[in-house]
């Protein structure tokens, strides 16, 4: 018998329908339930603790609409409240995200990769623990790129204003040695051909949003909760504006789905 409960999949922004979009590709069976938390956007310069708080609301919110799983599409909230999650809700599956630095370090040739990430997943534990263990010999720089998820938000991803966002940090870490690029914020992604415009060609750009999907397909299969017919649905809710998170999907995901509002209890 098919599993027809749904799989949430949160961000603070827009940012997260990048991962979305990977996950509906490889399990285009299921039913995804996006929830933006765009009124408290952007995550990144906020304490982990606000994070946290707002993670653990929009978990309880997924789990009052029977989710089976739960994707955090947010390097910052994966960093600042996945332990909270999955200790407040065991039975849930629930995945998070991190930067591609196990790949990177297997790619570069120079021995120094360069991470564009939010302030707040650069300063974090979990992200210091994740290179120390994944490439404890590799020189890591950090770029943190506030301005780039509020690009995304603005919906304004190709022309002049969107390679001139990317040229100054895309410039800072090459001139450093870097040789590969991770996008360590699942805005940026939607960004990526002026990233790969400023960093040339020969520079390889690493995003998570593939990894992710495969990794919940894999737990899925594991607790027996694939779907296993059906053409597969996407709900938008927001805590923002929910007329723009639908303007903003189908720009960035060419997705002519209407949004709707989270209910206030969750807001």
């Amino acid at each position: 018998m098919q599993d027809l409960a749904p799989i949430g999949v949160y961000d603070s922004g827009v940012g997260g329908l990048s991962v979305l979009r990977a996950i509906g590709q490889t399990l285009p069976r299921e039913h995804l339930l996006y929830v933006a938390d765009s009124a408290h956007v952007p995550y990144g310069e906020k304490t982990p603790e606000y994070v946290r708080q707002r993670a653990l609301a929009i978990a309880d919110y997924l789990v009052s609409r029977q989710a089976k799983a739960m994707v955090v599409a947010c390097n910052t909230a994966t960093a600042a409240a996945i332990a909270a999650l999955r200790a407040r809700h065991p039975g849930l599956v629930i995945i998070g995200v991190e930067p591609a630095i196990k790949p990177a370090a297997h790619l570069t040739r120079s021995g120094v990769v360069g991470v564009f990430a939010t302030t707040g997943t650069l300063a974090s534990a979990k992200f210091a623990a994740l290179v120390q263990r994944e490439a404890p010999e590799i020189r890591i720089l950090f770029r943190p790129c506030p301005e780039w998820v509020l690009q995304v938000e603005r919906g304004d991803i190709h022309g002049a204003a969107a390679a001139r966002v990317a040229q100054e940090p895309v410039r800072e870490l090459l001139a450093q040695g870097a040789d590969t690029l991770v996008l360590g914020c699942t805005h940026f992604p939607f960004l990526h051909d002026a990233i790969q415009a400023a960093a040339g060609p020969a520079v390889p750009l690493l995003e998570t949003g593939g990894p992710v999907a495969r990794r919940l397909r894999h737990q899925l299969q594991q607790h027996g909760r694939l779907a296993a017919a059906g053409t597969g649905a996407v709900e938008l809710l927001t805590t923002g504006d929910a007329a723009r998170l639908g303007r903003m999907a189908a720009l960035l995901l060419d997705l002519p789905a209407a949004a709707a509002q989270v209910p206030a209890d969750w807001c």
